[in-house]
């Protein structure tokens, strides 16, 4: 297994898509060889001025989440998201930046992407290979991005342990991230709710209430039938201005994240009840009854 390059900077920049591809070499998605770090210095653009932007919080996060997890990667993502959402604090038109996460990807943590999303080899694809997204694809691809994002969904104001439960789940993240379904923090946390009920376990499950709740969204309006309450910005900014004086986030306890208001609990009710109804006719493979 790769380690960290050689060069690991001190802060983190924007990497340009182009600027990626000569880097993903064969050696690098083969989890054999990672660059030296010094060439990828020399492409990248830099930020402002920032203590946001330091990358010794991120490299201790990833190395702390890859010794824990060492007996089953798949469990890091939910240890790892809300802190890295605590720790990288940004707005959502930063976060929405892919040049920061290739950056993260490939300048500051390619070991850690290789330890999470190298594939096990099968009969048919004996060769263990990392998938290119893994560094620069789409948010629900992407290997941070993808954590950063599932943490801003379903994160209930500053409780992250919404977060702990959804990214738990892989099918969820991929389906709600590919889908944007949850960008209104009711039907997220709803979705957690039937989680945590055990209502919806597996992949099939998930794909088919997802299914279900986009059919229904286009003749049902949510925010009528579960309002939210409307969120004061000045928080989210305040919480981004402390990140300098913040203290490095908890490894045994969750963080706290911006002190926002919470989702009205009513209105998470209603939609829990609601979406049950609504899985009980999903069409999800392999239920008696679906082909």
């Amino acid at each position: 297994m790769i380690t960290q390059p050689n060069h690991v900077p001190e802060r983190l920049a924007l990497l340009s898509a182009s600027a990626v591809d000569p880097f993903l070499t064969e050696e690098l998605l083969k989890g054999e060889q990672v660059h030296g770090g010094i060439d990828l210095a020399k492409v990248v653009e830099s930020l402002p001025d920032d203590a946001r932007w330091s990358v010794e919080p991120i490299r201790s996060l990833v190395e702390d989440a890859m010794f824990e997890f060492r007996e089953d990667r798949t469990r890091a993502d939910a240890w790892l998201a809300p802190r890295l959402h605590a720790t990288l604090r940004l707005t959502r038109r930063e976060a929405a930046d892919k040049r920061l996460w290739n950056h993260v990807a490939l300048a500051v943590a390619p070991d850690y992407v290789a330890w999470r999303h190298l594939s096990e080899p099968t009969a048919k694809r004996p060769e263990r290979r990392i998938a290119p997204e893994r560094f620069r694809g789409p948010a629900d691809r992407q290997c941070f991005s993808r954590l950063w994002w599932a943490a801003e969904l379903f994160r209930n104001g500053p409780d992250y342990a919404p977060v702990e439960v959804a990214c738990g789940n892989q099918d969820l993240i991929h389906t709600v991230l590919r889908g944007g379904l949850v960008d209104h923090r009711p039907t997220a946390q709803a979705l957690v709710r039937l989680l945590q009920n055990g209502q919806v376990t597996g992949g099939r499950e998930v794909n088919g209430l997802s299914v279900a709740i986009n059919a229904a969204g286009a003749t049902l309006i949510y925010d009528v039938l579960a309002p939210d309450a409307p969120k004061d910005p000045t928080r989210l900014r305040d919480w981004i201005a402390e990140a300098g004086s913040a203290l490095p986030v908890g490894r045994h306890n969750l963080p706290e994240g911006p002190d926002e208001d919470p989702v009205p609990e009513d209105s998470v009710a209603a939609l829990t009840e609601y979406f049950t109804e609504l899985f009980e006719t999903a069409p999800v493979r392999g239920r008696k009854g679906v082909d």
